[in-house]
């Protein structure tokens, strides 16, 4: 498995190769075209002149051509050829090989034109047909070998290749220290990494710079901090879980104890010791039951929504909490209005109406009253929960939610809360993409609690 640092420097050498062979290939070949088009273009225009020249004699012959020769300026050329009719050479002011072809095709009315760089020289030559009153009485063949400009494209070579390896050397250089920049920092990134997966939860990455690597960094951090707020809380719950389980069981282990060391206790007293631990039973019973409603909560366990009536679930929970109204002297009133559906769990319906007024109920004072609305709107179905009780200072409002937070820890044990019951009901909302607020009273006493739940759509609901 290769490094980042591997990768990178190999992708890095390949773009810079690509370039250095751009740069050392392109401008030679734009230059060498431009040549053979200039040459082209020259020595054409002077086989013309030429080939004119000896179109005024009415038959080719070596004293002819060489008086010819005379008056046109050809010192640039390194050669001349010049064949009659017959294709039978009667000038060659060198001497050595001729490329018949190419004079073939002269006599045969074609102009050729050739052009090799090779050897550090442009080698050309050009063959012309000559004719005379419209009749070709030969062909003329002009040889060039340019050293001058071959050396200055060879030159303007070999600058560009030193040029090209200083440039590779310093880019190559750049390349290594910015990798090693760069993924220095990832390094010191993994690193805190590291640091926070061996459980320092309080440990923050030092963010340098405004690039993508320090918003990487600063979005660690905010996940480094939920890790921390979220380790706090369940330590905390564990914390508060373990003293809720444990003040029961203790309770039931005194009084298991008191009956096993007192001997001959008379039959009231067994009476009230045996209700006391049926009475810390339920209590641990449900403490148990709320956590594992939380549990599943937090576990996010779908369940298929369908239509719940909140109406009816609201009748239901009041049917099971009226027993406990009338033991405290607490009086129920509703305004439960038609139709007001949502699409949920009716089991997590039933538990947040059950424990909003079961709260209510319990936290009330005597001859005090619950009041239970239900109504919607375009766009939302709400459901408000409303006493006389003793309230929720403001300070608390914001806790009231988290899970074992008491207002009253004293009053709230003595009334058999655990702490929980809103944590259920908040998260069920949360749950079933609702809100929930919590206010006083216009006088200023009691509570107010407003759960708003999305109105859904005929065709969701089928209603």
């Amino acid at each position: 498995m290769h490094s980042i640092r591997f990768k990178f420097f190999v992708f890095v050498l390949a773009i810079l190769l690509i370039l250095l062979l751009l740069l050392n290939t392109y401008p030679i070949i734009s230059s060498r075209d431009a040549v053979f088009q200039e040459k082209r273009s020259a020595m054409s225009a002077q086989g013309a002149v030429v080939s004119s020249a000896l179109g005024g004699l009415e038959k080719l012959s070596r004293d002819g051509v060489t008086d010819v020769f005379r008056f046109l300026d050809l010192g640039n050329y390194d050669r001349i050829v010049v064949t009659d009719e017959s294709g039978n050479i009667i000038y060659d002011d060198r001497g050595g090989a001729v490329e018949t072809k190419d004079l073939g095709a002269a006599l045969a009315g074609k102009s050729v034109f050739r052009s090799v760089f090779s050897n550090s020289a442009f080698s050309s030559r050009i063959s012309v047909p000559v004719g005379s009153q419209g009749a070709i009485i030969g062909a003329v063949s002009l040889y060039e070998n340019d050293t001058e400009r071959a050396g200055i494209i060879l030159s303007i070579q070999h600058r560009i290749a030193i040029l090209s390896l200083i440039i590779g050397t310093a880019a190559l250089l750049l390349a290594v220290s910015f990798s090693w920049l760069i993924l220095r920092r990832f390094y010191r990134l993994a690193d805190s990494m590291h640091t926070v997966a061996g459980g320092n939860y309080s440990y923050r990455h030092d963010i340098t710079g405004n690039d993508e690597i320090s918003e990487l960094g600063r979005e660690f951090n905010l996940l480094t901090e939920r890790l921390e707020e979220n380790e706090q809380q369940r330590r905390r719950f564990v914390s508060d879980a373990s003293h809720e389980l444990k003040t029961p069981l203790a309770s039931i282990r005194l009084l298991s104890d008191s009956i096993l060391q007192t001997d001959g206790m008379d039959e009231d007293t067994l009476r009230e010791f045996v209700t006391d631990i049926r009475t810390e039973s339920e209590r641990l019973q449900r403490t148990t039951e709320k956590l594992l409603d939380l549990s599943r909560l937090d576990d996010g366990v779908k369940v298929l929504p369908e239509p719940v009536d909140l109406k009816q679930i609201s009748l239901d929970a009041l049917a099971g909490l009226a027993p406990l109204a009338r033991e405290r002297g607490i009086r129920i009133t509703t305004d439960l209005k038609d139709g007001c559906v949502i699409m949920g769990s009716p089991d997590d319906m039933g538990r947040v109406v059950s424990n909003l007024v079961e709260n209510a109920i319990k936290y009330n004072v005597p001859d005090g009253s619950v009041t239970v609305r239900l109504s919607q709107d375009a766009e939302h179905v709400t459901l408000t929960v409303e006493d006389t009780g003793i309230g929720i200072p403001k300070e608390d409002r914001l806790n009231i939610f988290t899970r074992f937070y008491r207002v009253d820890k004293a009053r709230s044990r003595a009334s058999g809360g655990s702490g929980l019951g809103l944590s259920i009901v908040h998260d069920a909302v949360i749950a079933h993409g609702g809100t929930i607020t919590v206010g006083s009273n216009p006088n200023g006493e009691g509570s107010v609690f407003l759960v708003r739940f999305p109105r859904p759509s005929a065709e969701e609901t089928g209603i």
